[in-house]
């Protein structure tokens, strides 16, 4: 019998983990089937139990997405460093009894942008928008790839400050609101870990924060020009990207962490890859 995983949300019928994993699967001949799973959202033990049961037939390991990445959380046994700043999961894997979680967005975040996008961040100036479960995921990722500044604005300050603090990794982080950004210049890189592009909106960032040789990243994904790469490419940016690249990154370190293979990315990228308009 094929081993088997899931991902598991609420709605789930958006959901490409199927199709990547699949693919992944056929690529590194592993035996598996993967299955997205519509979860309950009430009541609250709902989502525990429906876990367990798939664990009872023998789920070896399940990807996790909104909104149960903290129940998630909750209920794991054990849990990487990355997941417990994130106090977030997105994946998690079934051995022994107990339940192993880990959280890879930033991960897969990093790769896509230094290796697919050839963008290195060490010793760069770098902003990123927002201070919610995105960018707790990301932040230690982020320092561990040395950027010589990385600021993390947001509309509540404390919220941000609150969450380098946490970190205490050095004078090179720090927070700031909106309004600062005006003073600060240009930056290397600028990511959008907002939720302003799923609602069509824009985050209150100023245009001059974009470099016209820098780079800037869109975590929202398979939705074209958003507002926030539009302002990025009216300001001169001709390197913009969307997520797709760090959804299938992430996703190969899960499957690298349930099979122990690493699959090659760049083809499935490219199959999920909505043009830029």
């Amino acid at each position: 019998m094929s081993d088997q995983y899931a991902v598991i949300g609420n709605p789930i019928g958006h959901t490409k983990s199927p199709l990547i994993h699949v693919l992944f699967a056929q690529e590194t001949g592993q035996d598996l089937t993967y299955v997205p799973i519509e979860g309950p959202v009430e009541p609250e033990h709902a989502f525990a139990e429906t876990v367990r049961q798939f664990i009872a037939a023998g789920g070896k390991g399940m990807n996790v997405t909104a909104p149960f990445k903290l129940q998630a959380f909750a209920m794991s046994d054990e849990r990487s460093e990355r997941a417990t700043l994130a106090g977030a999961v997105n994946a998690m894997k079934f051995e022994d009894g107990r339940i192993i979680a880990e959280n890879f967005d930033g991960v897969g975040l990093v790769r896509d942008i230094e290796e697919n996008l050839h963008q290195p961040m060490a010793d760069k100036r770098v902003l990123i928008l927002g201070a919610g479960g995105a960018v707790r995921g990301a932040l230690l990722p982020f320092i561990a790839a040395r950027p010589g500044e990385l600021v993390v604005a947001n509309r509540d300050v404390e919220k941000a400050k609150a969450l380098v603090n946490q970190v205490m990794a050095g004078d090179f982080l720090r927070a700031c609101e909106y309004p600062e950004l005006e003073s600060m210049g240009q930056f290397d890189l600028v990511v959008n870990a907002t939720s302003a592009s799923l609602t069509g909106q824009l985050p209150p960032v100023p245009s001059s924060v974009f470099s016209p040789t820098g780079s800037a990243y869109e975590l929202a994904y398979g939705k074209g020009l958003t507002p926030f790469l539009r302002l990025a490419r009216n300001a001169g940016v001709q390197g913009v990207a969307d997520g797709v690249g760090m959804l299938v990154e992430q996703a190969a370190e899960a499957f690298a962490w349930w099979r122990r293979i690493r699959p090659q990315t760049r083809a499935v990228i490219d199959r999920l890859t909505v043009p830029l308009a």
